[in-house]
């Protein structure tokens, strides 16, 4: 993948940063970070083993700690945060976004979350108080507060004085949210229409209607799903009576689909999303020590399979030989069809109603694969031992694998899913079992059947 800009910008800083510390230059390396955006202080401190992160943290001014903590990956921003006090918390809050306040309580015990809320002033707390109320990963969850909103029957000439009222409007603001007397949405103004129409006529002659609001419920999942779909820049949320409560923006659904991709791809592995990658030794060895033993697990059925057919292989030496091409193929053939079914999955385009035709195209291309490449192994088995038999017990058992291994792989993340197990997590460690069992059980199985 080729490096963009804004990658090889931050890989100067940090070899400029990594360089000051090593030769002690401490007011450099702080007068660096102070100057730096938040964004790419994150990135540093991501960068950099435990012991550097902790100098780093140290000269970054106070007053900017709160800047960079939402852009730290949540295990790290934990370690940060547990090392402060209620003063220390309310003070890196002061000027965040609600949702950006919230997500950093989150991370903390219920009992300074308390302090940290009574210490705030009363308008800061009920804002806070109401983004806490509703799940992490909801709508609720992830909104702000900061919607600017207009009744319906009024002018846009008071429309534009009452913004000209307001020092600076919320950023990602593409759209005046339009409310009745009792707070409940309506619709929307863009600022697009507001700047260019009469200012004589009123918000209704003009307004959008046909955009739903999101419901405070809604999974972050799904709300990113619409964002994409709609090119959205932001959309308001209401609660389950229709009342406006906040609104999302474009910033926060790409930490959505970015958090999302980072599940998806380390939990292929068994890792988590947050997985650090300068985590110290102590750490990282029991998470994957779980994952290992769960694997091993699934390695000694492989083994169990194989010893039933010790007779054969005995006899026939070429079986060793040739048995890892069938697993590994029916390995690579599953996995293929396991990836796409669950990033089908994670856009939304997998459900009851087309697994059934998505399972049937995944059983198809696995026999138009296993016929094809079966030829081939089957060639190249019988040139190899001069056994056109071995050559044929091959090409079957390499048909049933991958047919196998397609089907596997479409019905095991729709099953694990229906199950609520997460198919991304999961959803590996079976389909291997799966091939590698089903691999050595067709393969063996027929040369016992043709060879004893």
């Amino acid at each position: 993948m080729p490096a963009t800009a804004e990658t090889i910008q931050s890989h100067g800083h940090l070899d400029q940063l990594n360089q000051a510390l090593d030769s002690g230059a401490f007011i450099q390396v702080q007068r660096m970070l102070n100057s730096l955006p938040a964004p790419d202080v994150a990135h540093i401190i991501e960068s950099s083993p435990p012991k550097t992160r902790a100098v780093i943290w140290r000269l970054i001014d106070v007053e900017r700690e709160g800047e960079v903590l939402p852009y730290l990956n949540d295990e790290i921003e934990s370690q940060f945060l547990r090392a402060m006090d209620s003063k220390e918390l309310l003070t890196i809050t002061e000027g965040l976004e609600a949702d950006d306040v919230a997500d950093i309580l989150q991370q903390l015990p219920d009992r300074v979350i308390r302090e940290v809320l009574q210490l705030m002033d009363q308008q800061d707390r009920q804002r806070v108080e109401q983004v806490l109320s509703y799940p992490e990963d909801t709508a609720g969850g992830m909104m702000n507060t900061d919607a600017i909103t207009v009744r319906a029957k009024t002018p846009l000439d008071v429309v534009l004085r009452y913004l000209r009222r307001h020092e600076e409007l919320p950023e990602m603001t593409d759209n005046l949210i339009v409310v009745n007397r009792r707070d409940e949405y309506i619709g929307q103004l863009p600022l697009r229409k507001l700047l260019v129409s009469d200012p004589g006529i009123t918000v209704r002659e003009i307004m959008v209607t046909d955009i739903d609001a999101i419901p405070a419920t809604m999974d972050d999942g799904e709300v990113a799903t619409l964002f994409e779909r709609n090119d959205w820049v932001s959309a308001p949320v209401i609660d389950e009576t229709g009342k406006l409560v906040g609104r999302i923006t474009i910033d926060d659904v790409v930490d959505v689909i970015r958090e999302d991709a980072d599940h998806s791809l380390m939990s292929l592995a068994g890792l988590d999303e947050d997985e650090d990658t300068f985590a110290p030794v102590f750490q990282t060895a029991p998470r994957r020590a779980m994952w290992l033993g769960i694997n091993l697990v699934t390695a000694f059925l492989a083994s169990a399979v194989i010893n039933l057919f010790e007779g054969t292989i005995d006899k026939v030496v070429a079986l060793a030989i040739l048995m890892p091409i069938v697993a590994s193929m029916g390995g690579i053939a599953g996995t293929q069809a396991l990836t796409v079914v669950i990033r089908g999955m994670a856009l939304g385009q997998v459900g009851s109603n087309n697994s059934g035709w998505l399972i049937n195209k995944e059983f198809l291309v696995g026999v138009i694969n296993g016929l094809c490449w079966s030829l081939v192994v089957a060639a190249a088995a019988t040139l190899w031992f001069d056994d056109p038999l071995i050559g044929i017990i091959i090409a079957c058992a390499m048909v049933i694998n991958l047919i196998t291994a397609g089907l596997a792989g479409a019905i095991i993340p729709i099953a694990l899913r229906r199950m609520n197990i997460d198919p991304a997590l999961a959803g590996g460690v079976v389909l291997t079992t799966v091939t590698d069992v089903v691999g050595f059980m067709s393969f063996l199985g027929l040369a016992t059947l043709f060879y004893m």
